[in-house]
């Protein structure tokens, strides 16, 4: 069974806007409330596909309960650990010609020692079975990149592949434990780096870094150019297939989805990255958070292409 994991549990508010303009009263042309946060948001992507999930983490207060619903409608089994504060409310501003995506989140979440001690007793009794761990985001109140650490320590003790999806500090702590695949985006790989990645080329020399220093595979999604898979010896390139963006919010998580799928053996690395991409671009037809259609992802199937990248 591929487990996710979200510290930070999120649901975003999508609003839609004509424009932004700074000092203005902005008025939204449409609202989407939808689930946020990379590990639950792939949860419910395999979940919308028919594919089981268990979803941990930490959650609380009504709007913690409300992303257990949509897990659980969607699909997935959830058992997350309830923590003190209250799970974000994410605001995502959106503008209809996906000019704009901007996201303003709070740190709601207020984690104690003994939450994180329950949670890893979860993770202890479910990793044996668990055919994969996708793990990620920001973290609350009260946790440390070393959280990460320890995660990812535990699933490679369990012998269970890690994916994962984060910021730099957060990032650069599962890659030193030994995740599996990291799934960054353009800016969250810019960070590690610590230097600007303006072009492909300089894109891949970083994804490459990685690969050689830890032993990674890298799927790094870069918009409008579609999405590199960087590993030691080899590269291929997904260029994007050519749409009218409605919002992209949600669309790096479903590629997460298909790295998932690989990760736990389901699927092979080309076909898994074919399925997250074509789920990705359905997600950018629809406003809300990583929302889709299944005949439309279908439809996308045959358009992905997988490219060796020189």
């Amino acid at each position: 069974m591929i487990v996710t994991l979200t510290a930070n549990t999120t649901m975003d508010q999508v609003m839609m806007i004509p424009a932004f303009v700074a000092g203005a009263t902005l008025r939204a042309t449409q609202t989407f409330h939808t689930i946020g946060g990379k590990p639950t948001d792939a949860s419910y992507i395999l979940g919308k596909h028919g594919i089981p999930s268990l979803a941990l983490g930490f959650a609380a207060g009504a709007i913690g309960m409300r992303i257990t619903q949509i897990l659980q409608e969607a699909g997935a089994t959830v058992d997350f650990v309830e923590v003190d504060g209250e799970s974000r409310m994410a605001i995502v501003l959106a503008t209809a010609d996906d000019s704009l995506q901007t996201t303003i989140t709070p740190n709601t979440l207020h984690v104690h020692a003994h939450h994180v001690e329950a949670l890893f007793a979860q993770l202890e009794r479910v990793l044996p079975r668990a055919s994969c761990l996708v793990t990620g985001g920001t973290l609350p109140h009260g946790l440390t990149p070393a959280f990460y650490t320890r995660v990812v320590t535990l699933a490679r003790a369990h012998g269970v592949a890690v994916v994962m999806d984060a910021k730099a500090d957060n990032l650069r702590a599962g890659l030193a434990a030994g995740v599996s695949f990291i799934k960054p985006n353009r800016e969250e790989l810019e960070g590690l780096m610590e230097r600007p990645l303006p072009t492909l080329e300089a894109v891949h020399h970083a994804g490459r870094e990685l690969a050689q220093r830890y032993g990674v595979t890298a799927v790094i999604t870069l918009g409008g150019e579609g999405a590199l898979v960087v590993q030691a010896e080899r590269a291929w390139h997904i260029p994007p297939i050519k749409i009218a963006v409605v919002s992209a919010v949600g669309a790096g998580d479903a590629v997460l989805a298909g790295v998932a799928r690989v990760a736990s053996g389901q699927m092979s690395l080309e076909d898994g990255l074919r399925f997250g991409v074509a789920t990705a671009t359905a997600v950018c037809l629809h406003p809300g958070t990583a929302n889709f259609e299944l005949d439309v992802m279908r439809a996308f199937l045959p358009q992905v292409q997988f490219l060796p990248y020189a």
